[in-house]
C-alpha cells in the first residue's frame, strides 16, 4: 500500500496538455529526484550487504543487476566478504536523464571513482510505468581509459535510444549480438574486426588459455557459450549521433575433466555458488554479463567498442 504514493514522489507524470504545450522535449525527473531514488537504491543495496541477503532486493533492484547482486550476496555469506567489485560511490560525475515521455524509461549516472580508486561505474536505473519506483537495472565498470560519449546537459535532456535504431554503424541490438559471438570466438569471430580491443575481451581470453592448459594436460575439454538476453537493452542518445548501449549478456562455461577425473569449481566465488553438489567429471557455471557499448553513427571514422562490464557467476551446477 505504501508503493504508489512513494513512486508518484519519483518524478513527474507528465499530462498529454504538459507534453504538447512545448516544442523541447523536458526532463519528467529533476537531478534533485534522481539524487533521491539513487540514495534510496543504495540504502537497499547497504541493508542487504549488511545482512548478506538478497531478500528484499527486488523492491530497488530488478534486471540483471538483480540476478547479480543476489550472487553475490549468496557468495558473500558464505565466504564473509562482499566483494569489492560491488562497491556503488555516493557522488556522480554526470546524470544523463531523457527528455522522453513515456514508459518505460531509464536514467542513466555515472559515478565518481572509488575511495580505493576502482574505476566509475555506469549505472542504469529504469522505470517500468509511471506509478512504479525507480529500480538499478544494470551496472557496469568503466574500463581503464574508456572514453564516453557526451550527452545533453541534464536541465535540456537526452533522448533514450532503441535496440533497432538506424543512421548507426549497425543497430545496438547487432552491436550486441556482434559482441557475444567476439566474446565466444575471439580473434576467430567474423565480426572481431568490427570492434577495437578491450579489458573484457582479454581477460576471458586469457583465462581461457589459461584453463586450456591443464584440460590438455588430463584430456578434457572446454566450451562458452554467449548469448544476448531477449529485452534486456537500455540505450541512450549521444551528442554526435551515436548509442551508448547497456545490455545483458548470458554465458555458460561448460569443463569436463579427462581420465576419469572431477571437475571442480575454479574460484571461491564457484565454491560458494556449488555449495555442497556432488562433482563429477562436468562443471556448468552460468555468467550474466552485463556489456555497455558505444556504437558511433554511421558517418564515424571510429570503430563500435566496449566501455565498461560486469561478468559475474550466478550458477554453478555439475551435470
Amino acid at each position: 500500500m505504501t508503493l504508489l504514493p512513494l513512486a508518484a514522489c519519483e518524478g513527474e507524470v507528465p499530462t498529454a496538455k504538459d507534453r504538447s504545450s512545448s516544442a523541447t522535449p523536458q526532463p519528467d525527473l529533476t537531478t534533485q529526484q534522481e539524487a533521491r531514488i539513487r540514495r534510496s537504491i543504495v540504502k537497499t543495496l547497504e541493508q542487504a550487504n549488511q545482512a548478506k541477503d538478497p531478500a528484499g532486493l527486488d523492491a530497488r533492484v530488478t534486471g540483471p543487476q538483480l540476478q547479480i547482486r543476489s550472487s553475490e550476496l549468496t557468495i558473500a555469506k558464505s565466504t564473509g566478504n562482499l566483494d569489492p567489485k560491488t562497491t556503488i560511490p555516493g557522488q556522480i560525475a554526470q546524470t544523463v536523464i531523457p527528455g522522453d515521455s513515456g514508459w518505460p524509461r531509464s536514467v542513466f549516472a555515472i559515478t565518481t571513482t572509488t575511495e580505493d580508486q576502482q574505476s566509475k561505474r555506469l549505472l542504469v536505473m529504469n522505470q517500468a510505468s509511471a506509478r512504479e519506483n525507480y529500480k538499478l537495472w544494470g551496472v557496469a565498470r568503466l574500463f581503464q581509459g574508456a572514453q564516453l560519449p557526451k550527452f545533453p546537459v541534464p536541465t535540456i535532456g537526452a533522448q533514450m535510444g532503441a535496440a533497432d535504431d538506424k543512421g548507426l554503424k549497425e543497430t545496438p541490438q547487432q552491436a550486441v549480438e556482434h559482441y557475444a559471438d567476439v566474446l565466444q570466438h575471439g580473434k576467430n569471430s567474423k565480426y572481431a574486426k568490427e570492434f577495437s580491443s578491450d579489458y573484457l575481451r582479454d581477460s576471458i581470453g586469457k583465462l581461457t588459455d589459461t584453463v586450456q592448459q591443464g584440460i590438455d594436460a588430463n584430456k578434457g575439454e572446454q566450451k562458452q557459450t554467449f548469448t544476448p538476453e531477449k529485452g534486456q537493452i537500455r540505450v541512450m542518445r549521444s551528442s554526435d549521433g551515436g548509442d551508448l548501449v547497456v545490455a545483458q549478456i548470458n554465458s555458460v562455461w561448460t569443463r569436463k575433466a579427462g581420465e576419469g577425473r572431477e571437475s571442480l569449481p575454479a574460484s571461491d566465488a564457484e565454491k560458494a555458488l556449488f555449495g555442497g553438489g556432488q562433482a563429477t567429471s562436468t562443471m556448468k557455471v552460468t555468467y550474466v554479463n552485463v556489456i555497455a557499448i558505444y556504437v558511433p553513427s554511421s558517418s564515424s571514422s571510429d570503430p563500435v567498442k566496449a566501455v565498461g562490464a560486469e561478468r559475474q557467476p550466478v550458477k554453478v551446477e555439475a551435470v
